[in-house]
């Protein structure tokens, strides 16, 4: 059975006890959260799921429009044991291209300053290096059913994703980029995107 479902031998007895019990195990509730993450991601048109999930990842990518079409490539992973954090985002731009490079460093500055301004609650940990971003996702203060976290995260992304092609858009000029990355945060910004 755990062979056929993809899973550990001692997940595949957390799940039969848990089904038995009525109960959900952390491992159930990610599970449930990356199936509303998929929900939602299957209803828009800017980010593809990608295969090769695990039990606790579930990665997307989305082209950007630049020379030659690079892919960013986001990836999800969630604590199902964490009393501090609900997960993970991680971004990510595979490109040797100099230029491309300080571009993407250069919205996730953005991106970062952004979050100092309009999140409130604890500062987020994020952390750069070369074409890479990665974000903590707090667990938010009133706690969400499985499919509201899903949304929640599923909306964060497409937000990230979003205000990144803004800044492509607008990359040849920095004030009319930050404006209208501004502008496309605060518009898609949520109550429930906000507290992660």
């Amino acid at each position: 059975l755990a062979y056929e479902a993809g899973t550990s031998r001692s997940n595949m007895i957390n799940r039969i006890l848990a089904e038995y019990a009525q109960m959900a195990t952390p491992e159930q509730r990610v599970r449930d959260i990356f199936s509303s993450i998929e929900e939602a991601v299957r209803r828009q048109n800017a980010l593809q799921l990608m295969l090769g999930a695990s039990d606790a990842m579930l990665s997307m990518r989305s082209a950007l429009r630049y020379k030659y079409n690079p892919s960013m490539r986001y990836v999800v992973e969630l604590y199902p044991h964490s009393a501090e954090a609900l997960g993970e985002l991680r971004a990510s731009l595979r490109t040797q291209n100099a230029a491309l490079l300080l571009a993407i460093g250069q919205f996730y500055k953005l991106w970062s300053g952004l979050e100092c301004v309009y999140l409130q609650g604890a500062p987020r940990r994020s952390e750069t290096q070369g074409g890479r971003y990665a974000r903590r996702l707090l667990l938010p203060q009133q706690e969400l059913d499985s499919e509201r976290a899903g949304q929640a995260i599923a909306g964060y992304v497409a937000l990230f994703d979003a205000c990144l092609k803004t800044y492509f858009e607008h990359l040849n000029d920095a004030g009319g980029a930050l404006r209208a990355v501004e502008g496309c945060y605060r518009a898609g910004l949520d109550a429930e995107t906000a507290a992660l």
